[in-house]
């Protein structure tokens, strides 16, 4: 590892984030400007710029040192941004004064960060304006990604760039949009934006507040989940669900195909096999839960609560309208399996992604008739191309260690969180932190919060928070020998 320009880097990113803090520290300052919340974001901004400036005259270098990072290199500064900075953002959280340690806090913005979603707080309802910002706009920042904006606002760094772009970049390959990255990263950033201004129109326009509305477009174009009321979108009418259902599925949806539609190419969305797949598997589930929530008479609005959920667990955004916890076990496992497959690659969803779980069914399927006609050559393609071995063989690793892990969660939290951690509870808080989707079932569901889960318990879901997001590699890495050596 290139320690030097790795910190550098990171102090760069440290710089961004700080100055990021303004925002809320304005709603801080707008509700009570001597409150100890004001105190800690600007203790919190004034540290942020003091690590930044001080990074850059300890690791000096020059213009061109920055050819000599290599992919090791990007993933070790993915990696270390994103732990670094969950500890700094929950500075203001701790010193605050909304939690009582630095566990909880850290937990809580790793969430955020992460588009997780899972909270420790039992009532949100009394927390202070600028602290509930905060937590939102963890998610907008963390949703298209802090390594993606660092690009799109710094000067270029060459072919450094893809690596750190690759490095955070959801799904099997890091799509360009431009041959520069820097400009890539600016188009995604650009879409997300239009997207996030589009639907806080929409919120506005059926009579949610301002702050309200920022909030839960932060939550829900990052497929967060992070809300300003205790019964999450179920405190608000039929008009407002609607449209954070459709804004929940855009999000999950690739935001390279967004770009395409914006420019008028509307049937990119067609020509991708992974969006007709998503599709499919969200327009087949709709009606099937609606149909057993009518038969069962468990909610009085069958459809809505159907498209709701599930919308909001295939996308890993994790908001409820619903107690979904009280639903028929068959609807229950129907839901882990969504939590499962998550969004598509290039969206701010979570999971497996769909183009994983859809290039596994194809390689399932050709192996069948591979055992058939064992001379036949039967090509892996994917929106009519040939998919290269490496990408295969990455698919079948990464579903590999994602079970480890997920099986690794489960084990850990029943052995640490023993009285109130059953078996539903565990495999249930596990995948909903692996995949960043936040409510679970039992003691961690739809109407329930991670605030009783032990100190050890909260590591181990923070680390496998963190693991989801930054698609396994960027964390695990640090746990490698090898990386740190030069």
């Amino acid at each position: 590892m290139h320690k030097r320009l790795v910190f550098t880097t990171i102090s760069r990113i440290f710089l961004i984030v700080s100055l990021v803090l303004l925002a809320p520290l304005g709603w801080a300052l707008e509700a009570d400007a001597h409150s100890q919340e004001v105190r800690a974001f600007i203790f919190t901004i004034i540290l942020g710029l003091g690590i930044s400036l001080l990074s850059r005259l300890i690791f000096r270098f020059k213009k061109g040192d920055y050819l000599k990072l290599n992919a090791k290199d990007g993933l070790a500064i993915v990696g270390l941004s994103w732990v670094g900075l969950a500890a700094f953002g929950a500075l203001p959280l701790f010193f605050g004064g909304a939690v009582d340690s630095f566990t909880d806090a850290f937990f809580e913005v790793t969430s955020g960060l992460t588009t997780t979603g899972a909270t420790i707080f039992t009532d949100i309802e009394t927390l202070p304006r600028g602290i509930l910002f905060w937590r939102s706009l963890t998610h907008w920042l963390g949703g298209m990604g802090i390594i993606v904006l660092y690009l799109a606002l710094l000067p270029a760094l060459g072919q450094t760039s893809f690596q750190l772009f690759q490095a955070e970049s959801p799904g099997i390959t890091a799509e360009r949009i431009q041959p520069r990255i820097k400009e890539t990263a600016k188009i995604l950033w650009t879409v997300y934006f239009l997207l996030s201004l589009f639907e806080t129109v929409l919120l506005m326009a059926g009579r949610m507040p301002f702050f309200d509305a920022l909030c839960h477009t932060f939550g829900t174009m990052a497929t967060g989940g992070f809300s300003t009321r205790n019964a999450s979108i179920g405190a608000y009418g039929p008009f407002i669900q609607w449209v954070i259902i459709v804004f929940m599925f855009l999000a999950g949806t690739n935001f390279v195909l967004h770009y395409y539609a914006l420019r008028g190419d509307v049937r990119s969305y067609l020509r991708s096999e992974e969006f007709r797949f998503y599709f499919l598997i969200t327009i087949l589930m709709i009606p099937v839960f609606a149909l057993v929530l009518g038969l069962t008479r468990l909610t009085l609005t069958p459809l809505r609560d159907a498209a709701f959920q599930v919308v909001s667990i295939m996308t890993t955004t994790g908001y409820t309208t619903a107690d979904f916890d009280l639903w028929p076990v068959g609807l229950r496992f129907t839901l882990i399996l969504l939590m499962f497959i998550g969004g598509c690659g290039g969206s701010t969803g979570g999971g497996l992604k769909v183009v994983r779980v859809f290039l596994s069914i194809k390689m399932a399927w050709y192996s069948m008739i591979q055992a058939i006609y064992p001379n036949a050559v039967l090509p892996i393609k994917m929106d009519g191309k040939p998919v290269p071995s490496k990408l295969t063989i990455g698919v079948l690793s990464y579903f590999f260690i994602f079970m480890m892990l997920f099986l690794f969660g489960t084990l850990v939290l029943t052995i640490t969180d023993t009285d109130r951690c059953g078996l539903v509870t565990a495999l249930s808080a596990s995948i909903a932190s692996l995949s960043n989707i936040g409510p679970g079932l039992a003691h961690v569901g739809a109407t329930q919060n991670y605030a009783w889960i032990s100190i050890p318990g909260k590591w181990v879901l923070i680390f496998l928070m963190l693991a989801g997001r930054l698609e396994l590699y960027s964390i695990l890495v640090l746990m490698l020998p090898a990386t740190w050596k030069k």
